[in-house]
């Protein structure tokens, strides 16, 4: 796995910094790219692969390693369904050692409410953890309720900054994304949860192209720094407090693939003892294999603004 995960971040690396333009055929609003982050579900409905997204977890009891695949297809224009499964491995401090998968994860997607010229979109969706398909005995922090079924409506949104002055112009680069959700478990017993998660990013892509040309060398132009967070608020009345992270790192894009790295901080104790990290490739498949991918099964979007083509 971890030779497979090194040719593929050199692959992509090579790819961003010997691609004379920088193309992206999926995820753009006006001129705004939204790149699919580790942490916070990009609000569009297309094509998109993640294989691997690897996250290192120092729990109290445990060092936990998930290694997680996904991979979203569009049905309709607009409309998306994906799949995904996450591998745990568990190293408990005196203890052995246990490996298994997670429940099986569903979500469907469909892009609501696009204003091109503002750079925002809305979208909606829903989560659905299907509860007893992953392996018996595996019930981590990020996997609390193994047996469980879980349902999560998600309010999806994006957001770019070019509508700032002149004077601000070299912060039109920024912009957000959010994703909130709530957790309602089949199990009564279980306590629903509020999940909230977001991104600040800052993209150097955008500044070149849209803002000025200051000049930055490749591979640097293609990176865009953000930082995530990500929450878990339980809603019963004997419920543990916030738990989350907060997630600096950075993205370095290029026309096929995507490389990001972030480092995890625990936001206080119950959300761990010590700073994690992840790694994620994405692969743009809707540009790698263009006749296959990047278009709707059932109908046409030729002319929605995000497919950018």
């Amino acid at each position: 796995m971890k030779t497979k995960l090194v040719c593929a971040a050199m692959a992509c690396a090579l790819t961003t910094i010997t691609m004379p333009n920088t193309v992206w055929a999926h995820g753009l609003e006006g001129d705004r790219f939204f790149p699919p982050t580790p942490l916070t579900d990009d609000p569009f409905a297309v094509d998109e692969l993640s294989l691997p997204a690897i996250q290192y977890n120092p729990a109290s009891a445990s060092n936990e390693i998930d290694i997680t695949g996904s991979f979203s297809k569009e049905i309709f224009p607009k409309f998306a369904v994906s799949i995904q499964d996450t591998y745990v491995n568990l190293n408990p401090k005196g203890g052995p050692a246990e490996d298994g998968f997670g429940n099986l994860g569903f979500n469907a997607k469909y892009q609501l409410w696009e204003v091109p010229e503002h750079e925002f979109i809305l979208s909606i969706g829903s989560d659905f953890t299907l509860g007893g398909t992953g392996s018996k005995g595996i019930q981590t922090s990020s996997i609390p309720y193994q047996y469980y079924t879980t349902y999560t409506p998600n309010l999806y949104l994006g957001k770019g900054f070019n509508e700032l002055p002149d004077s601000l112009k070299y912060l039109r680069p920024l912009a957000i994304t959010t994703v909130t959700g709530y957790d309602l478990y089949a199990n009564a017993a279980q306590s629903n949860a509020l999940e909230w998660s977001g991104s600040l990013q800052y993209s150097i892509p955008y500044l070149q192209e849209h803002v000025e040309d200051v000049g930055i060398p490749r591979p640097f132009r293609d990176m865009i720094p953000l930082v995530e967070f990500q929450m878990t608020t339980p809603t019963n009345k004997n419920a543990v407090p916030t738990t989350g992270t907060i997630d600096p790192g950075v993205l370095w894009e290029g026309k096929y693939c995507q490389v990001s790295a972030e480092v995890s901080v625990p936001i206080n104790s119950q959300s761990g003892p010590a700073v994690g990290g992840l790694i994620q490739v994405q692969v743009f498949i809707d540009d790698l294999f263009p006749k296959i991918f990047g278009h709707p099964i059932f109908g046409s979007d030729d002319n929605d603004s995000t497919s950018g083509k």
